[in-house]
């Protein structure tokens, strides 16, 4: 299952590992075995998906590469205690039959939307993101990651349903997929403009790979670099030039002259959007900050959703009372922001703010009182290796922009950076390790989607009465068994 998530793309695996899970689970008896069997499944699935993880510890090798098999066991170990969970509840509350596999549909979306908030959130390695090959993709500008995760484990399920009529249920299987793919079609063929006001946004990607980027001697090559792309004069001068995360290697408060002169290298009517750390009440911020065409700092928007154990030591002030203060050490001293995620421009529409890892999160793009026009992303994924975490992170982002129906622009300080349009689409892109820079047209946005509307409601309101149905069940047995 891990290889229909990116780099791999294999969606049609699901079609094939998904129905044999149900087949199984429709008949067993031991709530303790479904436990270990959705256990040891999410533990494959998550291991392959996150081996990604253990790229960070390996930038110092002598200092933190220990660390390296004990943080994937552990992450892909914990996520897989939500897939364990959906199937002993699912095989707990149902007796054997179609209805428990309809119900562990239920519980294995209902668990993965769980997943993607307790304990701060991590919905990395969703189902959903493994069918950004398919045109099914595009549902989830309807009903999200977690709606379209829903609909394609029911339809993965639909032998398990029909049992012992297994033959129908491939029928019905492959018409439900047909169903959806032309759906997905039609929306992602629709028109799409250029922006009214013929926006051009160049990209620059520096290349700062993470062992180099800090390194006081590669300081100045890497800003020199950023500075050189976006200098370069072509027909038509850049509106925007948007530089990754942390690009600029002061704290702000010591960068006014070279905002001043990467300003003055963009040239007159050219806006920069770059990130940055700045300190505040003896805490650091990670930062993107909006530089106007005149030079002018503008709008500051601090990152909101810190990186647990990367950012932040989540529980540091217990880890200090038990003398584990040596272990806050390993990780950043950082501080939430609260400010505006919607950030306003003279010469710019209106467009949305991301740092780094939000772009994994649903609710940080829908949770808006007004629509952008937009969304900036500005990550540094140097942190995740050459193998499979840029891919799924721009894969994550790519699923925002056909949620909000806005186009999307990722300056990524390694890669990979791009331009996405509504449905979804790479339009320009800067490949993976790669020093460069794009000038493109931004696209206009479309009509709201029904997820933009409304985000994740409908499900609220579901898996509110799933639970009370849960509870129904567990009090009727308890009733019953008391009388008897």
């Amino acid at each position: 299952m891990a290889f229909a998530q990116a780099p791999f793309n294999f969606s049609f695996i699901y079609f094939f590992t998904i129905p044999i899970i149900g087949l199984y689970l429709r008949n067993l008896r031991e709530k303790k075995i479904s436990f270990k069997i959705g256990w040891w499944t999410a533990f494959g699935y998550f291991g392959f998906t996150m081996i990604w993880i253990v790229e960070p510890f390996l930038i110092e090798p002598a200092i933190t590469g220990w660390l390296a098999p004990f943080a994937l066991v552990l992450m892909a170990g914990g996520l897989a205690v939500f897939w364990a969970l959906a199937f002993y509840v699912a095989v707990w509350f149902t007796s054997e039959g179609k209805f428990r596999v309809i119900f562990l549909a239920l519980s294995w979306t209902f668990f993965e939307y769980l997943r993607s908030f307790i304990f701060t959130g991590f919905p990395w390695g969703h189902l959903s993101y493994g069918l950004l090959g398919l045109p099914i993709i595009q549902v989830v500008a309807w009903f999200g990651i977690h709606g379209l995760g829903l609909i394609v484990i029911i339809i993965c399920f639909m032998p398990a349903i029909c049992s012992p009529r297994i033959k129908t249920g491939l029928v019905l299987m492959l018409s439900f997929l047909l169903i959806f793919t032309l759906i997905g079609l039609w929306r992602s063929n629709g028109e799409i403009l250029s922006n009214s006001r013929n926006i051009i946004v160049r990209v620059v990607q520096p290349n700062a790979t993470q062992n180099l980027k800090w390194r006081k001697d590669m300081l100045k090559v890497f800003y020199t670099k950023q500075l050189a792309y976006t200098g370069i004069k072509n027909t038509k001068s850049p509106n925007v030039v948007i530089w990754p995360e942390t690009a600029i290697s002061r704290l702000l408060k010591d960068s006014g002259e070279i905002i001043k002169e990467i300003s003055n290298t963009a040239g007159p009517n050219t806006s920069l959007i770059t990130g940055i750390v700045r300190r505040e009440n003896n805490k650091s911020r990670n930062s993107l900050i909006l530089v106007n065409e005149r030079g002018d700092l503008g709008t500051i928007f601090d990152k909101q959703h810190l990186v647990p154990f990367g950012e932040y030591m989540p529980m540091a002030y217990l880890l200090r009372n038990i003398g584990l203060s040596s272990l806050i050490g390993f990780v950043g001293n950082f501080e939430s922001g609260n400010g505006p995620r919607i950030i306003q421009s003279e010469n710019l529409p209106n467009f949305l703010a991301l740092i780094c890892y939000e772009s994994i999160f649903p609710n940080y793009s829908n949770n808006i009182e007004s629509r952008a026009d937009w969304i900036v992303h500005i990550t540094n994924d140097a942190w995740f290796g050459n193998f499979s975490g840029p891919y799924q992170h721009l894969s994550q982002a790519r699923v925002r922009a056909i949620e909000q129906g806005l186009p999307l622009v990722r300056s990524a300080n390694t890669g990979i950076s791009a331009i996405i349009d509504p449905y979804g689409n790479i339009i320009s892109s800067i490949e993976l390790n790669t020093a460069g820079y794009f000038d493109a047209i931004l696209p206009d946005k479309i009509p709201p989607t029904l997820y933009a509307r409304f985000g994740d409601l409908i499900w609220k309101i579901f898996f509110a009465l799933l639970l009370l149905a849960c509870f129904n069940n567990i009090y009727m047995k308890h009733y019953r068994s008391y009388y008897k």
